[in-house]
């Protein structure tokens, strides 16, 4: 029922703008909007609130009657078709469309750590530099971040499977490449 009610006072927020909007627009004479005027809207959505959901309606009533207000004070003629798409760069900007390679920023000079857990906390810059000079290899990270999945995937509920085979074969693979001097980057 919580949720009815919800939606109900949406709706009736629409429905009240939109009548209210109309007679303004039509009548040019402001009215202020009551519980009165709630009520009556309530009539034609089959809605009921009492009084106190009334009071606290009327505030955002209000506010969003004025933000209409503001927007129908804006000329928009027929002819200006409606948004369908939504473009954020500003009329008249340029971008330089000239293919550049990325630069990467290497970490300072890194030293191997005394235990391997140290890193679990470590940027994948830091970590890439750290297997590109071979100071540690992707078999050592492999099975520490496992051993982390293990111990914390449970308490943290963050992992479905853990696919150990796959990931020391792929560590295994990626460590051969490095020693053939093949390193792919960072990631």
């Amino acid at each position: 029922m919580k949720h009815k009610s919800i939606l109900g006072f949406y709706v009736l927020l629409g429905i009240t703008s939109i009548i209210a909007l109309g007679a303004i627009a039509q009548a040019k004479i402001e009215q202020p909007l009551t519980p009165a005027l709630i009520a009556a809207a309530e009539k034609i959505i089959g809605l009921q609130f009492n009084e106190a959901k009334r009071d606290s309606m009327l505030g955002d009533l209000k506010e969003n009657l004025e933000s209409y207000q503001k927007i129908r004070s804006v000329p928009l003629p027929n002819s200006v078709p409606p948004a369908l798409a939504f473009n954020p760069v500003p009329v008249g900007m340029t971008f330089d469309t000239q293919r550049r390679p990325p630069v990467w920023s290497t970490p300072a000079k890194l030293a191997a750590p005394t235990n391997i857990e140290d890193l679990a906390y470590a940027s994948v810059g830091e970590l890439a530099e750290l297997l590109r000079t071979r100071k540690i290899t992707s078999m050592q990270l492999t099975q520490m971040y496992l051993s982390r999945l293990k111990k914390y995937g449970p308490q943290l509920e963050c992992v479905i499977t853990i696919t150990e085979e796959l990931a020391l074969k792929q560590a295994q693979r990626a460590d051969a490449e490095i020693a053939a001097g093949n390193y792919r980057g960072p990631l």
